[in-house]
Order: C-alpha cells, then sequence, then structure tokens
C-alpha cells in the first residue's frame, strides 16, 4: 500500500491517491509511505520516484547493518525498530531530501502510524513547522523511544533471577538468565549500529537540513549512548548473576563431595579391620576370644570417634 500526502504553498495538507498526482500540484513538499508494498508497488521507486539502484536493492534485501548513504539527489537511511514480541529487528528505509520524504518498510509500523496520524490531524498554522526532517526526526525519534521498555522489562527479569522470590532451582534460573543475555545481545546488535549511524549524521557536512536541528537529533543520539549503556551495564550484571551461581553450584558441590570423602576416610580403616576378621582362616587367635566381638566394636567405634574429631578440629566440616 501506497500513502502520499503533500503540503502545498498555503500549508494545506492533501492526501493523493498516486504518486503521479504530485505532479499535478505545485506542493512544498511530500511525504511517501511504502507500506508492506507490493511488488507492482516497489517498481514506482525506480520508474516514477527515479531512486538509485544500489538504494532501491537496500529496501529489497532485508536485515542489513543501520546505515547511511549520500546520492546525488537524496540520502538514504536505514533504520531498525523492534518488534517487543520477539525482540526481532524491523527494518525501516528513508529517502530524504529537503523536498520529500519516502518511507519504506515490509511489515507494519507503529512509529509510521503514530507519525502519519499525527500529521494529518494537524492544522495549517503547525504544518508550517514540519518538513521531510521534522518527520525524519519523529520517526526515528520514536523509533529509539520504544527500546526504552524492552531494556526496562529486561532489567526487572535480571532483578527477578537475581532475588528468586519463587525459589526455583537454580537450573532453571540459569536457564532463564542465558535467554535474558541472549535478548540482551539481540538488543546490542541493533541499538549499537543506530549509536553510530546517529554519530555519522550529527558529523556530516551533506545534511544541511539536518544542521538546522541539530538539537533534536542531539538528543536521539543521547538516547541512544544511555541505551548502549544500559546494555552493557546489564549484560555485565547478568555476567555477574552468572558467575555468582556457578560459583555457588561449585561451592556446593564441592561440600558435598568434602562430606563424603571424611565419611569414607572414617569409615576405610573400619572396613580394614572388618576385612581382616572376616577372613577365614583357623589360626586367628583372637577368634577364640570370649569378649572379642566386642573389643574390636570398641575399637571400631573408639576409631571413628578419633578420626571424626581430628577431622573438626582441621576445619574439613
Amino acid at each position: 500500500m501506497i500513502d502520499i500526502l503533500a503540503v502545498d504553498k498555503y500549508n494545506n495538507l492533501i492526501k493523493l491517491d498516486s504518486i503521479e498526482g504530485l505532479q499535478q500540484g505545485d506542493y512544498a513538499w511530500y511525504w511517501i509511505d511504502f507500506n508492506q508494498p507490493t511488488d507492482t508497488e516497489v517498481i514506482h521507486l525506480s520508474e516514477s520516484l527515479h531512486f538509485h539502484p544500489l538504494a532501491i536493492e537496500d529496501c529489497l534485501q532485508q536485515l542489513q547493518r543501520a546505515k547511511l548513504d549520500y546520492y546525488d539527489a537524496f540520502s538514504f537511511f536505514i533504520m531498525y525498530a523492534i518488534d517487543p514480541k520477539d525482540l526481532s529487528q524491523q527494518e525501516h528505509d528513508f529517502f530524504l531530501h529537503e523536498d520529500y520524504i519516502v518511507t519504506f518498510h515490509k511489515q507494519p509500523s507503529r512509529q509510521v502510524s503514530q507519525v502519519w496520524e499525527r500529521l494529518i490531524k494537524m492544522q495549517a498554522k503547525d504544518i508550517d513547522n514540519w518538513g521531510p526532517y521534522r518527520i525524519f526526526y519523529e520517526i526515528s525519534d520514536k523509533i529509539v523511544d520504544h527500546y526504552f521498555p524492552l531494556i526496562y522489562e529486561l532489567e526487572d527479569q535480571l532483578n527477578e533471577v537475581e532475588d528468586n522470590p519463587n525459589e526455583e532451582a537454580m537450573s532453571v534460573l540459569l536457564d532463564r538468565l542465558f535467554d535474558i543475555r541472549h535478548q540482551l545481545l539481540q538488543l546490542r546488535h541493533t541499538i549499537n549500529p543506530m549509536r553510530d549511524l546517529f554519530y555519522r549524521m550529527l558529523n556530516s557536512s551533506h545534511l544541511t537540513g539536518l544542521k538546522e536541528r541539530r538539537a533534536y537529533f542531539t538528543d536521539v543520539y543521547d538516547h541512544l549512548l544511555k541505551l548502549s549503556e544500559m546494555v552493557a551495564s546489564n549484560r555485565e550484571i547478568a555476567n555477574d548473576i552468572r558467575d555468582n551461581y556457578l560459583s555457588l553450584n561449585s561451592h556446593q558441590t564441592n561440600e558435598v563431595m568434602k562430606v563424603l570423602t571424611i565419611i569414607t576416610s572414617i569409615f576405610a580403616p573400619l572396613t580394614f579391620i572388618a576385612g581382616i576378621y572376616g577372613m577365614n582362616f583357623v589360626n586367628m587367635p583372637e577368634l577364640e576370644w570370649e569378649y572379642g566381638y566386642f573389643v574390636v566394636l570398641g575399637v571400631m567405634g573408639v576409631m571413628a570417634v578419633v578420626m571424626y574429631l581430628w577431622f573438626k578440629r582441621k576445619g574439613w566440616f
């Protein structure tokens, strides 16, 4: 589907039915949104709008890195929103010029829809402050702002894993922790390239329209810096929690092994004595003693107590 909004020189907002209608009027600027376009609609990028083939190819080949390319007649941007359901990337492509902006996305875009609805409801006196770069800023700002709830949600999950209020087993907690670390890695792969993209934009000499709104785009860049730091901090926290759980698990295993070793050490000499007197030799004088059985049991008991006290004095348990 292709949606078109155009603004004439009197700041009247006009919704057009086709790209060909742009050639029939005198417009100050316009916005074309390719929303989940069909193959037939994609052809307009080359035949009607005459965009560079490489930029069109980037639109059609999804899941590239966030980027900025300069062409003779326009600048081309790739940005990524994040699907809150599975943290998958949703590509947004922008063809930007002083007189127009063309947005292209193969999935429904909540960010584009919000800006579109806001612009439609706007009065003529307010539209005077808008333009292609303002629309570009509003969409990119909403894309970045929607990152924050995702990170806050992962932070809450990390706190729950650390506190373990439901007293879940360590294996369950580690599985949840590894899932959180994987999700943080997904966010990092989206946020860091976006941060680098905005840094390049702010230091570009080609984007003259951006210079007039530098403060707004700097604010978005600051948000991306904060998001990048939050992701890095949460990954460190996740690593610390993982290391603590692994250390605790290792400590518990060592405690069990220590107890078993002590028990084995105590019973080793007792087993030795029992093995000797369990042999069936005839000439064993102790077997003829009236109280031999009780004497051997007493010796074995004393040995067990002495070894227990000695191990305890050594601090082995």
